[in-house]
């Protein structure tokens, strides 16, 4: 039996290889092969291969984004500052939220969140055609408020995640700080939002990834390019320029560039958040 299991185990363990290798090839290509095609020629990228390695490496797509009729200038600070906007109100809202939810005694208290939680369940199209109705009637459509404020009070998901956390600290810390005479504010910024870094860390990036990349939302809120977001302007590129993949492959690189910043910027933290609350 030991033996048969010797024999079992290497081969085992190289179908899991070509598993996880056939997973993140397919998951990586697509990225590879944004950046490789941003950085060929149209000439190039028309007459060869796809896969064909470009030759000389070009910049002028990148360099056509922000010089052409096509400026992504806007696109990338209007972007940047509704992700910064609503990243934070949602971590400041959820992290009281999820204090309130977790560690606070109140009427109600469960029902409401259970009620509150529910709406995770309720899918974004379904709401867009009634938040669209509401931001027209108060005259924000097509503003930076109208892009913003629907997911500027924190997220269901945040919060369900913070809460948890937070009833995992044992209450001896929160009871020692009231003694020395700290008030639930105090506790609350002082020391279980210190004690949670790794899980805000992983939060930040999950709400800096779905911001970044949201599109319903500001394609039905917003028109013209005074409010266009990035997700918006590549769509538009696309269509304008259905013949120019390597113009339209330059502004999904671009696209993506801060957000693998991010990520290997925070990896660690990450790591660390999936070994404390089991998150995945």
């Amino acid at each position: 039996m030991a033996s048969s299991s010797m024999r079992v185990r290497p081969v085992g363990a190289a179908g899991v290889y070509m598993v996880l290798g056939a997973g993140a090839l397919l998951t990586l290509a697509p990225f590879a092969l944004s950046l490789m095609t941003a950085l060929k020629t149209p000439e190039q990228a028309a007459t060869e291969g796809p896969l064909t390695l470009p030759h000389p490496f070009t910049f002028d797509n990148f360099v056509q984004l922000f010089t052409g009729s096509h400026s992504f200038l806007t696109p990338l600070v209007v972007t940047f500052e509704m992700t910064a906007f609503i990243l934070v109100g949602q971590m400041v809202f959820s992290v009281m939220a999820a204090y309130a939810f977790g560690r606070l005694t109140f009427p109600g208290r469960d029902a409401v969140f259970w009620i509150y939680l529910g709406t995770m369940l309720i899918p974004q199209v379904a709401t867009v055609v009634p938040l669209y109705v509401m931001m027209s009637s108060v005259g924000l459509r097509n503003t930076f408020w109208g892009l913003v404020l629907p997911t500027l009070f924190g997220s269901p998901y945040a919060i369900f995640l913070l809460r948890e956390h937070f009833r995992g600290i044992p209450d001896d810390i929160e009871d020692a700080a009231r003694l020395d005479g700290a008030g639930t504010l105090r506790i609350l910024w002082s020391i279980i939002v210190p004690m949670s870094r790794p899980i805000l860390t992983t939060l930040v990036v999950i709400t800096v990834v779905s911001q970044w990349n949201n599109f319903m939302w500001p394609l039905f809120v917003t028109s013209g390019p005074t409010w266009e977001v990035l997700t918006v302007a590549t769509q538009n590129l696309q269509t304008q320029y259905t013949d120019n993949w390597t113009l339209v492959m330059a502004a999904t690189t671009l696209s993506m560039a801060p957000l693998v910043a991010l990520y290997l910027l925070t990896q660690r933290n990450i790591v660390n958040s999936i070994s404390l609350t089991g998150f995945k």
